[in-house]
């Protein structure tokens, strides 16, 4: 993988982990999901007049993508409802990688050499330490069963986007017209729950339109490295985002314990390398 490829994806998961940080402990985690999805539409809606509509072959990935992403933030927050959030997250996104890769072999016909494979066994695993304590801990199997189900929903808008956008001429064509399709979702979210959206203080508004903003970057400049690398070798640095939510939770929110969190940056980081030298 090249050097700017590389560069762009891990800017993308330190976006991704900053937005989780950001959103940190919301009390209404529905509501402020869809604050973020709002801070994810409106750079969409003031970027949009400057690019070209999608094309015919793009559309059914398009609405698939959207109709998987709202099954995502459905079984997110189920998931967050029976689970907590040290054993959601890393099983959420640790599976993630290895699905991926799974479904590029089989759907999208996508070889991977060793070496990536290496790689990409090195970030699941060193994402599933996180989890590793929680995991015997964890009293509610169904909060297992949802972050499981969670993971398959990842990696299913994951491979579609990463198929779609490579069908257009436009890769940021494809990225504003899914967030504006996919802000459907936000009428029904709002809509049952005026009342606690009434109750919302200026702060934790604007949190989550900051955060749906980070989210989009994000986002964008994984579907823009889609179109120049393996869509596999893409989501596992992507994935690195719960290292580094981790690593601010230790170094900011003085969250431990440390040492598993720090084995599983440098487990993350030798797959990172593995995956530099494909």
């Amino acid at each position: 993988m090249s050097a700017d490829i590389l560069t762009l994806v891990l800017m993308a998961a330190l976006f991704h982990a900053l937005w989780n940080a950001v959103v940190k402990g919301a009390g209404d985690r529905t509501i402020t999901f869809g604050l973020v999805m709002i801070g994810q539409t409106l750079p969409a809606l003031l970027i949009v007049p400057f690019v070209p509509l999608p094309n015919t072959a793009v559309l059914p990935y398009l609405f698939l993508s959207v109709v998987i992403h709202w099954g995502y933030y459905y079984f997110l927050v189920s998931a967050y409802r029976f689970g907590d959030l040290s054993l959601v997250y890393p099983i959420a996104r640790g599976l993630t990688p290895v699905l991926v890769a799974l479904g590029g072999l089989f759907i999208v016909g996508e070889i991977l050499p060793p070496l990536a494979w290496l790689g990409l066994m090195l970030i699941s695993f060193g994402i599933l330490i996180l989890a590793w304590t929680a995991i015997f801990k964890e009293q509610s199997f169904l909060g297992i069963m949802l972050a499981l189900g969670t993971s398959f929903m990842v990696s299913g808008y994951s491979l579609v986007d990463g198929m779609g956008v490579r069908l257009t001429e436009n890769a940021l064509s494809y990225i504003v017209w899914l967030f504006i399709i996919e802000a459907i979702a936000i009428i029904a979210i709002f809509a049952p729950r005026r009342d606690r959206l009434r109750i919302l203080t200026r702060r934790q508004i604007w949190t989550g339109i900051i955060g749906g903003v980070m989210a989009s970057i994000a986002y964008g400049l994984v579907l823009i490295a889609k179109t120049h690398a393996p869509i596999a070798m893409v989501s596992a640095l992507r994935e690195t985002s719960v290292v580094f939510a981790s690593l601010i939770g230790l170094i900011v929110f003085g969250e431990g314990p440390a040492r598993p969190r720090l084995m599983a940056a440098i487990i993350v980081a030798s797959g990172i390398v593995a995956l530099s030298l494909v």
